[in-house]
């Protein structure tokens, strides 16, 4: 499927070709806290299959417990969160959800580190809606 998104300020702008059975939410703290959400949700896309268009993200590289190095990309601007990769000849990008325009048609498939998971985010059914603010 062909994705394209950008940044919340417009600088960056990307596009991808991705696998929508590899949307996913995770639950780790680290998402929790990147993403300031109770999870952060993401679809895969190779590296031959997405590309830049205009704009430069900014890199952080978080090393996790294991050791394993994960480049975090964002708007240094805007401060959206737009992928995160290994940080050196990245195969995988995980594009976020949340930027990309067909987000509403990448339903995630499976939920991983559920073990981080708070309580109340796995059924807001009975939370009060609003349509708008």
């Amino acid at each position: 499927m062909r994705a394209d998104g950008q940044c919340h300020c417009g600088k960056i702008a990307y596009e991808a070709e991705v696998d929508p059975a590899t949307a996913a939410i995770c639950h780790c703290t680290d998402c929790q806290n990147f993403s300031g959400s109770p999870y952060r949700a993401s679809v895969a896309a190779k590296a031959g299959d997405f590309r830049v268009l205009r704009g430069a993200p900014k890199i952080y590289v978080k090393t996790a417990q294991s050791g394993t190095k994960r480049a975090q990309a964002f708007c240094g601007d805007c401060g959206s969160p737009i992928y995160s990769a290994a940080p050196e000849n990245p195969t995988l990008f995980n594009l976020r959800l949340g930027g990309l325009k067909q987000r509403a048609q990448l339903t995630p498939g499976k939920q991983i580190w559920c073990r981080s998971a708070l309580d109340w985010a796995g059924d807001i059914t009975g939370i009060r809606g609003l349509p708008e603010g």
